[in-house]
């Protein structure tokens, strides 16, 4: 079954790791590592079973490779997921495990902060191996990314606005923001900044409050926000959200987001079209977090990073383009562009 779910989804390794004194139970999946070695972050997430984990991780690795193709860097893709609740279950001694782990890869595997993990996690993972970003800055890191990432996705959806709309401008605008956690508590803050008017759930009361006090944010009910009249629904929390009984609730026009994998079903993204919807794609809406972390492996610079981030405006631009073109949906035109230059690069190393 295992062998037959890394065919499914071209996964090069998959890396089991174990600690019984701290607990630690994780899998790393290496998706591809034709550009570059694999970069992708930790997950800590209470999963019901050991095949959900092995789902999730191999769907999110990936994820990474497209996004990393798709953001013109030199990296593969990669994710690792920690089974565990990270209310409960941290300990310095599990991530220092797990960091064990991490450098027995000797580099093929860079790991990065990701849901359920904090810059404190990987400072512990630091403390085992160098192959890993979004530490404290005191180490030369950028440090908590979630603000480089929400920026990434606020131009994702003046992007997606321009395609719809004619303009990238939110004034007005009503967004709907599914998760406010702390990507889309900072996505909010840009998206108030340009004049538009914000409907917010999660199944965190506290995040809730937080948005409606600083950003005077509407809050629904979690079932609710899928039938809030809407121009932009941002899916910010877990994936799988999109799919047959959710797709027929929207009202929007645009489906632009944080959150990772939000087709259950790629088929799900061919409904969207098919609906008149423009769902942008996920993996590149959400690129500002790797793009962020991918500038320390070169010595961080803030600003570097900030201006390539900025790109996810030009190169969802250049996807929607493409997907006129072809009559495509545009999950299908980005999948289209990464593998494009996966595939040009083998053949470049090929014959030289």
């Amino acid at each position: 079954m295992t062998f037959t779910l890394l065919d499914n989804y071209g996964v090069e390794q998959l890396v089991y790791c174990q600690d019984k004194q701290s607990g630690l139970r994780a899998i790393i999946a290496i998706h591809d590592t034709t550009l570059g070695p694999a970069l992708g972050g930790t997950r800590m997430y209470p999963y019901a079973s050991e095949e959900e984990a092995l789902e999730d991780v191999v769907r999110l690795a990936r994820g990474m490779t497209y996004k990393a193709a798709a953001a013109g860097l030199n990296l593969g893709g990669g994710k690792a997921v920690i089974i565990g609740d990270p209310k409960k279950d941290k300990s310095e001694a599990l991530f220092r495990a797990f960091g064990k782990y991490v450098n027995t890869l000797q580099g093929r595997y860079i790991t990065a902060e990701d849901v359920g993990t904090t810059v404190t996690d990987m400072d512990y993972i630091h403390q085992e191996t160098r192959y890993v970003t979004g530490v404290s800055p005191e180490f030369g890191s950028s440090g908590n990314p979630s603000p480089v990432t929400a920026y990434g996705v606020f131009q994702g959806i003046r992007a997606a606005a321009n395609e719809v709309y004619g303009s990238p401008d939110l004034s007005n605008k009503v967004v709907a923001v599914q998760g406010v956690g702390s990507v889309a508590y900072h996505l909010c803050g840009f998206l108030k900044e340009a004049g538009a008017e914000l409907i917010v759930t999660d199944v965190v009361q506290e995040h809730v409050d937080r948005a409606v006090r600083d950003y005077n944010a509407v809050a629904v009910g979690v079932h609710e926000i899928y039938t809030v009249p809407c121009d932009v629904f941002a899916p910010c929390a877990m994936g799988g959200i999109l799919n047959d009984d959710t797709i027929q609730l929207l009202q929007a026009r645009i489906i632009a987001g944080a959150a990772n994998n939000q087709l259950q079903e790629e088929r799900h993204g061919d409904l969207l079209h098919e609906r008149g919807i423009l769902y942008a794609p996920d993996y590149v809406v959400n690129s500002g977090g790797l793009i962020n972390v991918a500038d320390e492996l070169q010595g961080y610079q803030r600003e570097r990073a900030l201006n390539n981030v900025g790109k996810i405006y030009e190169q969802l631009g250049a996807i929607f383009e493409l997907a006129r073109q072809q009559e495509l949906p545009a999950f299908r035109a980005a999948d289209m562009l990464a593998i494009r230059r996966i595939e040009q690069y083998k053949k470049q190393t090929i014959t030289a």
